[in-house]
């Protein structure tokens, strides 16, 4: 399943064992995973891990590192 939040996308996928989603932002040289235990929890953890990043790379004063 993919996701898309702005211009960013996401990867999820189910672990059964667990009853969770993860996912991990594409197309980025650094690394932004997110969770959840429901669709409504997974994408709030999306969008705010993006923002947090987003936030990270603006206090760094940097572009974010897309591929």
């Amino acid at each position: 399943m993919m996701m898309k939040y702005k211009e960013y996308i996401g990867k999820v996928e189910y672990d059964p064992e667990a009853k969770i989603f993860h996912g991990e932002v594409i197309g980025l040289n650094d690394v932004i995973t997110f969770q959840g235990t429901n669709p409504e929890e997974l994408e709030k953890a999306f969008k705010d891990s993006i923002e947090d990043y987003l936030d990270w790379c603006k206090e760094l004063n940097r572009s974010p590192k897309k591929i």
